[in-house]
């Protein structure tokens, strides 16, 4: 099996360091994932994260000319969350595109009928407030003496 940088792999946990943890990818290839690597939170122990023969998603990050592979795990696991957002994304504008009777318009018509709507029954409402107030009032100008 070929490793390539970026690509998203399967190995497992054979041994533990202070500084990260070894992990054999198959086919006689070893890898390196830095504490750094291993979460996305402070790793204090790296034994409360991983075990010797747990099997892990890592991300290759590099290929040193000498061989040395970086691995990450929190970087796979990103990218796993990053897919499946992709994917209920598509999902949504699959929905979407179906007639959906809720579906805000940004037509500019529509605004534009709607504002002239709007400013007709505004209109409407102030002139009948202004007839019935002006007859609770004895009508404009005239003043009792």
């Amino acid at each position: 099996m070929s490793i390539e940088v970026g690509s998203i792999v399967e190995g497992k946990v054979t041994g533990i360091a202070k500084f990260g943890a070894f992990v054999d990818l198959g086919g006689g290839q070893n890898g390196l994932v830095h504490i750094s690597e291993i979460s996305d939170k402070y790793v204090e122990d790296i034994h409360k994260e991983l075990d010797k023969g747990q099997t892990v998603k890592v991300k290759v990050l590099s290929i040193a000319d000498d061989g040395k592979i970086a691995l990450s795990i929190r970087k796979a696991q990103a990218n796993a969350g990053q897919d499946q957002a992709k994917a209920k994304e598509e999902q949504k504008e699959e929905f979407g595109s179906k007639s959906n009777p809720y579906k805000k318009r940004n037509n500019k018509k529509d605004f534009d009928a709607m504002m002239n709507s709007f400013l007709k029954d505004s209109e409407d409402r102030l002139s009948s407030l202004r007839k019935n107030t002006e007859g609770k009032r004895g009508g404009r100008g005239s003043r009792r003496s």
